[in-house]
């Protein structure tokens, strides 16, 4: 199933180009599902009919969903009450009621991620060919698509699985440490959550997920598309299109170069100019979008069923340099912004505003860091062998 991320900065028409993505798709025979998180209705807006909760199909061949966070925090709740009732009689804490629950911050961006994986795991009649993602706007986009990996690295270094591997032995551990041991369900909970983030991690990954960016032209737009190029190659997300959205036309600057709209239409085709070819324009309709007429006037680009994958490869250079380099795309970062770090066996890379902590290649674990250069939206990282944990030639 291919799977599209459609992001960009806020005001420009994201969930507006979703449904138009979707609903293009769908029109030419491939079987489309398009998920919102917006609290508000504005998918159901954008494509005339009302949705929520449940799947609802919109022609033979869409379907749109907008999960109910409410709902799903109320049952992560329950859940956990359930399974943490001896700890909660223990501190004399009262159980919530269903009724006075309410989602907090985050939830949201849970729920979405949720039903990505959901939707992308989902076989028999359930199973779609293409997913359209109406994402938040950028950069909280790229904060929820690097929610999985954080919080399984968190996990991991709360409860190690070696810790884990042990919990036979936490009665008699207890009584040596002379401490409570985390109860069974900790375990349990935690190992469920990590399967499920990992599942989550597996469509990022995926060679067949790809996001697609959308902005006015502008100098705004630009500025925003510089700063999510950047962010999404750290995250090794590829860009499938980028859409420049409410392109005006020539005419509509009337009132002459100087005018209003004569300004707002030069600025548009200078960005236009400096996007060159890589941008898909699509035009102002002189409205809001509405309904399946509008969506089919919109000319969205339709969806590339593949895209080229961000690759981050390490070359051998040992005959010549006696290193190795590890190969970062960074498009438009600045040498001023960067920030690397090396920390046992990961590699905390701080680009601008953006930070990732990232495993090392098994190869680049025994050696130590030789230096880094940034050239031409590249950071190269060169590891020497560290003779003490490098096989010695004979």
């Amino acid at each position: 199933m291919r799977t599209l991320l459609i992001t960009g900065p806020g005001g420009s028409g994201r969930t507006t180009i979703a449904a138009a993505t979707a609903h293009h798709a769908a029109a030419g025979g491939t079987r489309t599902l398009v998920l919102s998180a917006d609290r508000t209705d504005t998918l159901g807006a954008a494509l005339g009919v009302r949705t929520g909760a449940h799947p609802t199909r919109v022609t033979p061949h869409l379907t749109a969903w907008r999960p109910d966070a409410a709902a799903g925090f109320r049952d992560d709740l329950a859940g956990f009450q359930d399974r943490a009732t001896t700890v909660l009689d223990l501190l004399g804490a009262s159980r919530l009621d269903p009724e006075e629950v309410t989602p907090l911050p985050g939830a949201e961006e849970l729920t979405l991620l949720r039903a990505l994986r959901d939707a992308a795991l989902a076989d028999g009649e359930g199973r779609h060919e293409l997913l359209v993602v109406d994402l938040p706007p950028f950069p909280q986009a790229l904060a929820l698509l690097a929610l999985p990996e954080e919080l399984r690295r968190y996990l991991r270094r709360l409860l190690p699985p070696e810790r884990q591997a042990a919990r036979a032995l936490r009665p008699m551990l207890g009584r040596l440490a002379g401490v409570p041991m985390p109860a069974e369900w900790l375990y349990e909970t935690t190992a469920r959550w990590d399967l499920e983030l990992a599942a989550v991690e597996a469509v990022l990954a995926d060679p067949a997920t790809a996001v697609r960016l959308v902005a006015e032209p502008g100098p705004a737009g630009a500025d925003a598309v510089r700063d999510a190029r950047l962010g999404l190659a750290l995250r090794a997300l590829p860009v499938e299109s980028l859409v420049a959205n409410r392109v005006l036309p020539e005419a509509a600057a009337a009132d002459g170069p100087l005018g209003p709209l004569g300004r707002l239409v030069a600025q548009q085709h200078k960005a236009l100019g400096e996007w060159g070819g890589t941008a898909r324009p699509v035009a102002h309709l002189g409205h809001d979008p509405r309904g399946a007429d509008d969506l089919t006037a919109l000319a969205v680009p339709a969806v590339n069923p593949t895209t080229s994958p961000v690759e981050w490869p390490v070359t051998d250079r040992l005959a010549q340099d006696g290193v190795l380099v590890w190969h970062l795309p960074l498009p438009g970062a600045i040498r001023d912004d960067l920030d690397l770090v090396r920390r046992g066996d990961e590699l905390v890379v701080t680009v601008g505003p953006f930070r990732r902590i990232v495993a090392l290649p098994s190869v680049l674990r025994r050696c130590t860091v030789e230096g880094a250069a940034l050239r031409d939206g590249e950071l190269c990282v060169r590891f020497a062998p560290d003779p003490d944990l490098w096989p010695q030639a004979r």
